[in-house]
């Protein structure tokens, strides 16, 4: 991953990094990689293995690839750039296990993983960029100098603990796991009778790829009824996934979130709570929400989101400027 200068600018990066790697293209690969910001594809994301639009890896050089993974790298930390990478690896993984345990459903691959560039980079008017393949799916949008979105933000791993081979014992999200393994343990029975909304965990996290999300009023033990100690692991499991944005760009979501109190966020729970059994687990209020779903392949199988409930790829920020500049 490239070393980020002190005081470098996020969205400077990201357009400087996006015409690099649309400069880098043919005709006819531009032609695949592009589409116009308000284009409805941009609102589209999934993350099982798919046919997806973009460009993938595999039609890619090796100059190409590099400058897909740069432009990727400038919204990432070193250790969530790193995850990425070994999420993408992981096909390497799945595909043998999956062919042992006589269960092909899909082709694994780690070059189908596909980049997208919505709009001109360093324009004038809002343009963004988006990496996606199985278990992997990233959304930036950016205006001028400032990155208006981050979210969708998914990470996905299969198996979430590898159990043999060369890198068993590998757990590339096993932290989330843990932390909220944590933050559920240390809850007195009244808590958890609050805590809990499902004695059994969803087969997938609840909002799936939905454009817009729309989940039940927020469920389950407000942080408000916790202890100090309790909001402590709280508040280290909502930094887990905030901070897999660069830091600049997380300090400023973690400011907003401390300015709007810890106190509104919600924790509900589903299923185990160890692990080896299904379990799922959401943080939500406001506009803030983070899913996470350990059930598929008897629960060796990790789904995690984190969305911004008002403002996943920039919604909240270009219906304002709508409002202001353009409704009369």
């Amino acid at each position: 991953m490239p070393t980020r200068v002190e005081g470098s600018n996020a969205a400077g990066e990201m357009a400087e990094a996006g015409a690099r790697f649309l400069a880098s293209l043919d005709s006819d690969q531009k032609a695949k990689a592009t589409y116009e910001y308000e284009d409805g594809e941009r609102v589209f994301w999934y993350y099982p293995p798919m046919n997806r639009h973009g460009l993938a890896i595999r039609d890619m050089d090796g100059p190409q690839r590099e400058n897909a993974y740069a432009l990727m790298s400038t919204g990432l930390t070193e250790r969530s750039y790193e995850q990425a990478k070994q999420i993408i690896d992981h096909e390497n993984v799945l595909g043998p296990l999956e062919e042992e345990q006589g269960r092909i459903s899909f082709e694994r691959d780690t070059e189908l993983y596909y980049f997208t560039v919505f709009g001109d980079p360093g324009g004038s008017t809002p343009w963004g960029w988006r990496a996606e393949g199985h278990h992997v799916s990233l959304h930036f949008s950016v205006w001028g100098d400032k990155v208006i979105s981050t979210t969708p933000f998914f990470f996905g791993a299969n198996p979430a603990e590898v159990m043999k081979g060369p890198k068993k014992g590998l757990r590339i999200l096993g932290d989330r796991e843990d932390m909220a393994f944590e933050l559920i343990g240390s809850l007195d029975a009244g808590q958890r009778s609050k805590a809990i909304i499902y004695d059994e965990a969803p087969a997938d996290i609840l909002t799936y790829n939905s454009s817009k999300v729309s989940l039940p009023g927020e469920e389950g033990l407000p942080a408000s009824s916790m202890t100090g100690t309790q909001k402590e692991l709280l508040v280290g499991l909502v930094t887990e996934y905030v901070n897999q944005v660069r830091g600049d760009l997380a300090e400023h979501r973690l400011a907003a979130l401390r300015d709007e109190g810890y106190d509104r966020l919600h924790l509900a729970w589903a299923g185990a709570e160890a692990s080896g059994e299904p379990h799922y687990y959401r943080i939500h209020g406001g506009n803030f929400l983070v899913e996470y779903d350990n059930r598929q392949n008897d629960a060796n199988h990790i789904h995690s989101v984190w969305r911004e409930v008002e403002n996943d790829f920039a919604g909240d920020v270009l219906r304002e400027h709508l409002l202001l500049y353009h409704v009369i």
